[in-house]
């Protein structure tokens, strides 16, 4: 709690810090830090409120022993967390180990790590010494030091799926290794039959002004730099080009700028912060380039205006989105997490013969969004693909986008996805025997 008060003292720098360094709006960075405060607030209280966190006996009148027994830490664990939210997510597992009573090896990312010369000094001021240690630089140079040593108890790490492998590799014993990852995605946006029955009307009435407002924050929330994000859109191939001309048109409509632009408004005070941000480095718009350029040659259109372009000039890392269609199986961006603003859309003839098999046969597992009609939906459908789903992915959405939130709630994934469970109470169980 004396954390809780110092790291509130930094809100407005740690704030400004997530503008400047990783392109975050300030709306955006704002709840990531609200959010951040919320978590450790109510991990605090669920450890007291628990019984399940204090000691507890057994004591059985017809057996001969009595039986004591509580939840205790593992060790050292080295937490790595991602650039996209490094206070929210890298502190989603770090609190919950600390509160546990481990020591934590924070590796600070090379981009986002400024927000925490902040922090540190807010854990100077309220933990012992040596609690908590912080190692900046290179990931690959700092970090198989620390694993070949085999000092490491758990890991921590919310990442790329080959970086985890090769890290929990250089343990020289990895099977006593404690294992937290939350990796990348693939999630599947699925727009069902029965939502076209009666038409689109430009996407502005009845299920779709709503469906069409969670495929944009599903998309595009933060440039889509998240690992919850909408990456690929299957809709009927009937209505495909409606579906994109439509989203293209929405797209459009959504201001590009700097994090602390102020847009649409002459008031201050209504005015709104820039929905479209730069992207962290030139190596991520390189790679935007290549999925974009892969699907044109491959019979792909940009569908919206100056989708794909870049604002301010070729050292400039802000991209305006594109929305790609129609994607097929023979393009890159199909099978890639582009984790940025790149919306493709795949036209499919059949739910068991194109939309099933990507699922079922894919190498993600994280979660999926499947939208129907409210007023028509085939309920049958929708209950067996859930039905299928439940053991491919974490998480199944219903007409809303994919995403982590509340965090009271289970949330994991399968596959190449994760290994674990994040929320309030899973997380403290991760880190603890």
């Amino acid at each position: 709690e004396s954390f809780i008060a110092n790291l509130q003292q930094k809100r407005r720098e740690i704030i400004k810090v997530l503008m400047w360094e990783i392109g975050k709006n300030y709306k955006d960075a704002e709840a990531e830090f609200d959010r951040t405060i919320q978590f450790i607030q109510k991990t605090i209280s669920y450890i007291r409120s628990s019984d399940e966190f204090a000691p507890r006996a057994w004591d059985e009148s017809h057996a001969p022993t009595t039986l004591y027994a509580s939840r205790a830490a593992i060790g050292i664990i080295m937490c790595l967390g991602p650039y996209n939210y490094p206070l929210n997510e890298t502190y989603a597992t770090l609190i919950p180990a600390l509160l546990m009573g481990n020591i934590v090896i924070l590796k600070v990312p090379t981009v986002g790590g400024l927000v925490h010369l902040l922090t540190m000094e807010a854990f100077a001021k309220s933990l012992p010494k040596g609690t908590v240690q912080l190692i900046s630089g290179s990931g690959r140079t700092t970090m198989p030091p620390l694993m070949e040593s085999g000092k490491i108890d758990g890991l921590a790490f919310i990442g790329g799926s080959r970086a985890a492998d090769r890290l929990i590799k250089a343990h020289p014993e990895p099977h006593r290794l404690k294992l937290f990852l939350q990796l990348e995605a693939k999630n599947m946006g699925i727009y069902l039959p029965d939502l076209f029955e009666d038409g689109m009307d430009g996407g502005n009435s009845g299920d779709w002004n709503n469906i069409m407002g969670e495929t944009i924050a599903g998309t595009l929330s933060y440039n889509g730099q998240r690992c919850t994000a909408l990456k690929l859109l299957f809709v009927p191939k009937s209505h495909s080009e409606e579906f994109a001309t439509i989203l293209a048109k929405k797209v459009e409509t959504l201001s590009v700028g700097l994090p602390w632009e102020l847009h649409d408004s002459n008031d201050r005070s209504k005015a709104k912060y820039s929905q479209i941000t730069p992207l962290p480095n030139l190596s991520r718009v390189s790679y935007m380039k290549e999925l974009i350029a892969d699907a044109i040659e491959k019979g792909a259109s940009i569908i919206n205006q100056r989708g794909g372009d870049i604002v301010g000039g070729p050292e400039s890392t802000l991209m305006v989105p594109a929305v790609l269609h129609p994607v097929t199986p023979n393009m890159r961006i199909y099978e890639e997490e582009q984790f940025g603003p790149i919306i493709p859309i795949a036209p499919y003839n059949s739910l068991e013969d194109d939309v099933v098999p990507y699922a079922r046969d894919g190498k993600y597992g994280q979660q999926v969004s499947i939208f129907t009609s409210a007023v028509k939906s085939n309920a049958l459908t929708t209950a067996k693909l859930i039905d299928r789903f439940s053991t491919i992915f974490g998480k199944i959405n219903i007409n809303t986008q994919c995403g982590r939130s509340p965090d009271a709630a289970p949330f994991s994934g399968r596959r190449s996805s994760a290994l674990g469970v994040m929320s309030v109470r899973d997380a403290l169980i991760e880190f603890s025997i």
